[in-house]
């Protein structure tokens, strides 16, 4: 064994120790509801396609016909050969939904988050950011070379704290936060800080994967609260309540346009399957127009919360925190002898001490 694979057998050793290892397991989605594990048919509630439009038929019809006359795949990315014209029908749609004045789709949301943050901050700038923020914003952060601090979980007077000592040293800051928390569903206090930011000159930025489709009637976290005008950088993806797949920016004309000349994954990646735009174009439309669909997770994570016991729900994301990850393994077994699919969140991923089941309505 070279000393590469010793390196890793050890590393694997101890994940497996620690009960953190992780092994794919293959799993065929059926019908948006239930999937295939084993030869067994489950139940599921581990999935982010919140309004099942991965199998709406509008949906697949859109990609059924992209992929007949686009063929397979982008080419190169966006700026060489990957512009189709499909993009130009979801980028208007997802500024519409979110009343910005214009939007850029980019590879998938991981990839929005690693270019968006270095293409606006750099060396003498500040990035005041939730603790929890996406592993994709962690990676993102560093990226840019500005000075990043971080606030406790949804603590506004921590995040003030911060601001009214340090916002002064700096040219520019970005503020940055999840309008929805992706492992304990929780809500950003948006219009407070929207408050700070425009107080202190701060540019807000909002993570907003899981609240599109889902909260404000479809529109996400930020009109849900009130602040949809006033939050200037609305990121999100397609690849959850869209069901199809991709990450976007919303925002100003100006800045959607610095994003294509500065957004390094957008210009060094290609572009997206044309199947996949079309099919987040005609996702867009169904979310529009269907206002029970959109209202559906919701209803169905209080009624759950309810019969449970456990305090109302923010989001279609309900965590049951069981502390320790063995335990979190041994509930999701269990749930899958009854005939659900709910799997063990565990670190990293979350803090240590804090796995648990994720319920995703």
């Amino acid at each position: 064994m070279s000393t590469l694979d010793e390196f890793a057998q050890q590393r694997l050793d101890r994940l497996s120790d620690d009960g953190l290892l992780r092994v794919p397991v293959e799993t065929r989605r059926l019908d948006g509801v239930r999937a295939e594990r084993d030869g067994k048919i489950l139940v599921s509630f581990c999935c982010n396609d919140y309004l099942g439009l991965s199998q709406h038929p509008s949906v697949k019809q859109a990609a059924h016909e992209a992929l007949e006359v686009f063929g397979a795949g982008a080419g190169a990315s966006r700026l060489v050969t990957g512009n189709h014209p499909l993009y130009d029908d979801l980028e208007r749609r997802l500024a519409a939904i979110k009343g910005t004045e214009a939007a850029l789709v980019f590879g998938s949301g991981y990839l929005a988050n690693l270019a968006i943050p270095p293409a606006l901050t750099g060396a003498g700038d500040l990035i005041v950011a939730d603790e929890l923020v996406h592993a994709s914003l962690h990676a993102g952060i560093p990226a840019s070379r500005a000075d990043a601090l971080f606030f406790a979980h949804n603590d506004v007077d921590d995040c003030r704290r911060i601001l009214e000592a340090e916002r002064g040293k700096y040219r520019h800051c970005l503020i940055l936060t999840e309008g929805v928390f992706s492992m304990d569903g929780d809500l950003a206090p948006l219009e407070a800080l929207c408050d700070l930011a425009e107080a202190l000159d701060c540019w807000m930025m909002t993570d907003d994967a899981h609240g599109l489709g889902v909260l404000g009637g479809g529109r996400g976290s930020a009109a849900q609260a009130g602040v949809g005008q006033r939050v200037p950088l609305q990121m999100g993806t397609l690849s959850k309540a869209a069901g199809s797949y991709g990450g976007y920016l919303c925002a100003s004309r100006p800045v959607i346009d610095l994003m294509v000349n500065r957004a390094r994954s957008l210009i060094y990646a290609t572009g997206l399957p044309p199947a996949a735009v079309a099919a987040s174009s005609a996702a867009l439309e169904v979310i529009g127009h269907d206002a029970a669909l959109v209202a559906a997770p919701m209803e169905k994570a209080r009624r759950f919360c309810k019969a449970v016991g456990l305090p109302d729900p923010q989001s279609p994301i309900v965590p049951l925190i069981t502390g320790d990850a063995s335990r979190a393994l041994d509930a999701s077994a269990a749930l899958a002898t009854r005939g659900f699919l709910v799997i063990a969140i565990r670190p990293p991923t979350v803090p240590e001490g804090t796995a648990r089941l994720r319920f995703t309505f």
